[in-house]
């Protein structure tokens, strides 16, 4: 997974260290990765991952079951662990991506990356983008200090969806899929743009800050390798008031201790125990 700026891995998740040296602050992502149960969709599709090779490799699977059965079944458990890492590095490749071409900076060259980069010029040119004068920010670091959480915000960008063709600021997040349809998403998709929308503060190039934008719209921009979908979603404060909630469950359990000590019996007396009169 990418790095944004200030971000770090720990043991507890994705923080953000604050340049201003206030505390450390949670990471949205980590937030909805903490408190958002998603078993729901991961469980049937990692199970359907691994049938689906076991029914295509049935005979070598057969083989191995009695003479290697130990390695057998870590290969079959890591199927859906290596699916999951190989879609996140191509998400993190998409956004790095669309990163440079809405910066004008050179790309790398990636031909698994490419249509989905495709895909992004053609939704900017659908809606007439002119990346010097409408895109506000990409890949902007979002800070809410009092609340204790920072994210990155993938684009800020004017587009004519008001009335009459007004300009409306919208933030859009990127999301890139191999197999989900264009026009998919999941409902903490909404807490995540919520989130960054009401952030108070967001770190310009020389780590000082700035005013959050006043953001009009959020959606989410699917990229996919043959389409795509701009996808509106519902982040108002309702959602931010979801959002804080998940948030607060992630300090708990990150806080909290993940052992305690147990309970023994009272010392044996050699005097026998008396019921009170």
């Amino acid at each position: 997974m990418t790095q944004p700026r200030h971000a770090r891995d720990t043991e507890r998740g994705r923080y953000y260290s604050d340049p201003a040296g206030g505390p450390d602050l949670v990471s949205v992502t980590n937030v909805i990765d903490t408190a958002v149960n998603k078993s729901h969709a991961l469980i049937p599709w990692g199970v359907k991952l691994t049938v689906e090779h076991v029914l295509d490799h049935l005979g070598a699977v057969a083989e191995r079951v009695a003479e290697d059965r130990l390695a057998l079944t870590r290969e079959l458990k890591a199927i859906h662990r290596d699916a999951k890492d190989r879609a996140a590095n191509l998400g993190d490749r998409v956004h790095a991506a669309a990163e440079a071409h809405v910066l004008g900076a050179p790309a790398v060259h990636d031909p698994e990356v490419r249509p989905y980069a495709d895909q992004l010029r053609k939704w900017l040119t659908g809606w007439n983008v002119d990346l010097n004068t409408h895109v506000v920010a990409t890949e902007i670091t979002c800070f809410h200090r009092r609340l204790g959480y920072a994210g990155t915000a993938d684009l800020l960008v004017w587009l004519p969806t008001g009335l009459d063709g007004q300009l409306e600021l919208w933030l859009i997040d990127y999301k890139s899929s191999a197999t989900r349809p264009a026009k998919s998403v999941y409902p903490e998709n909404t807490l995540q743009l919520a989130a960054l929308r009401y952030c108070e503060t967001v770190l310009l190039p020389d780590d000082t800050d700035a005013p959050m934008p006043r953001i009009e719209k959020a959606g989410v921009l699917n990229l996919r390798a043959r389409s795509h979908a701009l996808v509106p979603m519902p982040a108002d404060r309702t959602a931010h008031r979801a959002f804080r909630g998940a948030l607060e469950t992630t300090k708990w359990l990150h806080s909290a201790a993940s052992s305690h000590p147990a309970l023994l019996p009272p010392a044996v007396d050699a005097r026998p125990i008396r019921k009170a009169a």
